[in-house]
Parts: C-alpha cells; structure tokens; sequence
C-alpha cells in the first residue's frame, strides 16, 4: 500500500480536490483511510437520490470511499453545531470551512474503474 496525505484549504471544494489529487498521482485503486476536518457548505445526495444543500458549519466525522482515475464515490457524516449527524453520497460543492486533512491509500497491482451498470443505474466499481 502507498499513503497519500493531503490537506484542504478554506474554500476548497472536497470533491474536486480530491479527484484533483487522485489524477495528479495516476491513482488507479485508492481509498479514503481518514479524513477529518469542516465544511461551511456541503452537498449531499440521499438515500432517496434526492440533492440537498446545507448552507452552515459541520464537522467531518466521517469520510469514505473509493477513488480511481474513472471518479470518485464518497459517502461522509457530518455533524453539525448541536450534534445532530447527517450523511450521504458526497457531490461538487462540499465547501472546505477550516481544513480537511485526508489520508488516502493506494493498492498497487490493482485497477478500479467504475462502469454503467444498468440493474442499478449507476457507474459501479469494477476490480482488476
């Protein structure tokens, strides 16, 4: 396995930077191992495919994912100023408050690509 940690500014958007990142280092088989940080602005699909956008400072509790040159599929917790916990599929637009520290890991020998897959209706992972 090979480690990558990158950190995100304010303004950054998480998604972006991420598959940014993932292109620039020719990653074929990555992973999200941590993440921790905060957003001012996220953007998540639901369980029920619908988008919703939350305009107000969360705490990153949890990240994950796999990552390849064909995309990023995210999925991550967020926990607001009371404590109350959110999450879903992560989309463009989750906006870096203070930081977003990530420590990403890359399976060598191996190739993620992510292909339509028409039971579900989405680009699904594919191994190699």
């Amino acid at each position: 396995m090979k480690t990558y940690v990158i950190r995100l500014n304010p303004g950054d958007d998480l998604k972006e930077s991420i598959h940014e990142h993932v292109r620039r280092n020719k990653i074929t088989a990555g992973y999200i191992v941590t993440c921790v940080g905060s957003l001012k602005k996220a953007v998540l699909r639901l369980a029920d495919e619908r988008l919703k956008t939350y305009e107000e400072t969360f705490e990153i509790v949890s990240l994950v994912g796999t990552v390849s040159q064909d995309g990023v599929h995210l999925h991550m917790s967020l926990a607001d100023a009371t404590g109350n916990v959110i999450g879903g599929h992560v989309k463009e637009g989750c906006i870096v408050y203070t930081t977003a520290e990530i420590v990403l890991g890359q399976e060598e020998g191996m190739k993620f690509t992510r292909e339509y897959d028409k039971e579900t209706g989405f680009k699904e992972l594919k191994i190699r």
